[in-house]
């Protein structure tokens, strides 16, 4: 299919099988069907119609992020509607800094099982318990060098992404030399984790161009089964180390280069993982458009500009031609699957691309989507019920402050599309709004939903400058709700650190940082966001979550899921106040009965509700609080 590219155009600016199943705690099942006679229903009064901030047109110099004190263990912080419940710093192993971009020791991404996180490092990875979120144990420190280690777990088995070709298969610290080397190990490592403690590395699948990133598809009909689609963007390796590597033109069937690879894992024996597939997504795209230099890059006496630059958008490791005609990409920096949709987000360098994934070993692009404001596309999520897609541009590559004052609002954040028809349509832009310095490496980088009920929240993670939560339910209108943020590192210079990722998970939002180890946070009430929002929230639980493997979340039938859209029908105006109260006070004295009265209350209550949608502002939110209302009643016992 041939791809429909969006550069250049102007758009409104602004600031798992146990993948797709939510398990409900026994509290949340317990909670629908009976209720003591003395509990108390969750007032209304916290909650109130708001305006909605307008989207910012550049950064904010006073914002109370900005100016705060450097230092690696005791930088001044400031929180907005989130509570950091505790913190731990690296364990000594995977501590230091590093070669040329202060990487060598760098933290990167995050996957969860259970009470367990699995925290991806240059060097290795670590494996965290938290049981008590107040104080996370850890359990395990692997050194084995990885050139970025970002994680997934599947049950038992932990993978790993291997980019760097110093990389090796004995996880030895000496490196390799040699051009070629059959102790490289470059592609992903599984291991075994059935004890956390002490992990066992089960292989070294090796691929032509590394894993700079993976992402686990699970086969929809073979549940002993799960691919694993590899993004590498290192140079492609010789066909003397690695047979089959050929470094071919986009149009050679045997290109290594332009394509991404697909593992085939059998869960029973995970020894005999091998690459069995290619996605070759990128055949026909062109150079995409991109801006020129911020102004606090441009050259003395020049200036930036938004101009297409010649041969932009092509995949890091990519080889400079001055001759030949400029391609589009050849990899994928990050793939997001979706599988209760089929659908995958592809963020690929100079496009991002929308991708039909329901035969995972035959990916097929359905669109890609270019953007002048766009530097690098990165990364992608998917909204709950498949509607949108929020990509992020890592302008600068993470190592580079791109927050300035001067820098452009729309450049280095998030883009919103609508999807509609298999095609994405672009809404605004969001990008964290408080200005950060020169020793502040800044940008978008990685996040996951946040499962309020009827919205479209997202944590994410901007390295330095700090972590926040968006809302993007309106995809032309996003706004913050929450953040934290720490000063930098060092005042007189550029240390790599921050929020490498954010990510929601099973109450908590947990983020890696980069430099300083592990934080764990908690989402506070406030004008944007009700406690009921937040209980709803918490009804969601997961076995295991790979932000890159989107769940769907399924929420339980509980009065918090239903006053959850209450709360948002007063906040936004969607029916009268006269009529939310009265709804309020309804579901007050339901939550009050038990057996046969609460049923035939709620059963009420939504004939009442159906009614309503046909005159409110917000119908849509009417109705799905009416469906939340006839669940809650059909759950009564």
């Amino acid at each position: 299919m041939r791809s429909a590219q969006i550069a250049g155009r102007s758009f409104t600016r602004g600031v798992m099988g146990s993948l797709v199943l939510a398990v409900v705690s026994l509290f949340a099942a317990s909670c629908a069907g009976s209720s003591s006679a003395g509990s108390t229903p969750s007032p209304m009064s916290a909650v109130a119609p708001v305006i909605l901030p307008p989207m910012a047109t550049k950064a904010s110099t006073t914002d109370p992020r900005v100016g705060l004190r450097a230092g690696l263990t005791d930088a001044a912080e400031v929180a907005h509607n989130i509570t950091l419940v505790s913190h731990h710093a690296k364990p000594d192993v995977l501590s230091g800094e590093g070669g040329s971009r202060g990487l060598t020791f760098a933290n990167s991404d995050l996957a969860f099982r259970g009470n367990y996180v699995f925290q991806g490092n240059f060097s290795g990875f670590q494996v965290w318990d938290i049981s008590n979120p107040a104080s996370p144990v850890l359990k395990n420190a692997t050194v084995c060098a990885t050139g970025q280690g970002d994680p997934s777990i599947y049950g038992n088995l932990l993978f790993v992404s291997s980019e760097s070709t110093g990389d090796r298969t004995d996880c030895g610290t000496q490196g390799i030399q040699a051009a070629v080397s059959q102790d490289r190990a470059v592609g992903v490592r599984i291991y075994d984790v059935s004890d956390m403690t002490h992990p066992k590395k089960v292989i070294d699948v090796q691929t032509c161009r590394g894993s700079h990133t993976h992402t686990l598809v699970p086969d929809p009909t073979d549940k002993n089964i799960v691919y694993v689609y590899v993004s590498g963007s290192a140079g492609v390796r010789a066909a003397s180390e690695l047979p089959g590597c050929y470094d071919l033109p986009r149009d050679s069937v045997g290109s290594a280069r332009f394509r991404i690879e697909i593992i085939r894992v059998p869960l029973d024996h995970p020894e005999q993982a091998k690459v069995v597939s290619f996605g070759r997504i990128f055949n026909d795209l062109t150079a995409a458009a991109t801006h020129g230099a911020a102004p606090g890059d441009a050259p003395a006496g020049g200036r930036g500009g938004r101009g297409a630059a010649a041969g932009a958008g092509v995949g890091r490791g990519d080889r400079a031609d001055p001759d030949a005609t400029p391609v589009g990409p050849n990899q994928c920096h990050d793939i997001t699957v979706y599988p209760a949709i089929g659908l995958a987000g592809g963020a690929c360098g100079g496009y991002g691309l929308l991708i039909d994934i329901h035969d995972p070993l035959n990916p097929k692009r359905l669109q890609a989507a270019g953007d002048s404001n766009f530097a690098f596309w990165h990364s992608a999520t998917f909204n709950n019920d498949g509607t949108k897609i929020l990509f992020t541009d890592e302008w600068g590559g993470g190592t580079s402050p791109k927050c300035r004052f001067d820098d452009p609002i729309d450049w280095g954040g998030d883009a919103i599309f609508s999807i509609a028809n298999g095609k994405m349509i672009q809404g605004a832009y969001f990008k964290m709004p408080a200005a950060q310095t020169n020793t502040e490496n800044c940008v978008a980088h990685n996040g996951s939903l946040v499962p309020v009920p009827g919205r479209d929240l997202m944590a994410q993670g901007w390295y330095q400058g700090g972590l926040d939560v968006i809302d993007f339910t309106d995809a032309t209108h996003p706004y913050e709700i929450a953040y934290f943020d720490r000063g930098p590192v060092d005042a007189t210079k550029l240390v790599t650190a921050g929020f490498w990722c954010a990510y929601w998970y099973n109450g908590h939002i947990i983020a890696s940082e980069i430099a300083r180890g592990i934080d764990i946070l908690e989402l506070k009430p406030s004008e944007y966001l009700s406690q009921n929002e937040i209980d709803a929230a918490k009804l969601v639980h997961f076995d295991q979550f790979n932000p890159q493997m989107q769940p769907k979340f399924v929420w339980p039938a509980a009065f918090p899921v239903v006053r959850s859209y209450l709360d948002q029908l007063v906040r936004g105006r969607g029916l009268s106040s006269s009529r939310t109260d009265a709804i309020a006070a309804a579901l007050d004295a339901a939550e009050r009965m038990s057996g046969g009265g609460r049923k035939s209350a709620l059963d009420k209550l939504a004939g009442e509700l159906d009614r309503d949608a046909s005159g409110a502002a917000d119908a849509a939110r009417v109705r799905a609080m009416a469906v939340a209302t006839r669940d809650l009643a059909n759950a009564t016992r």
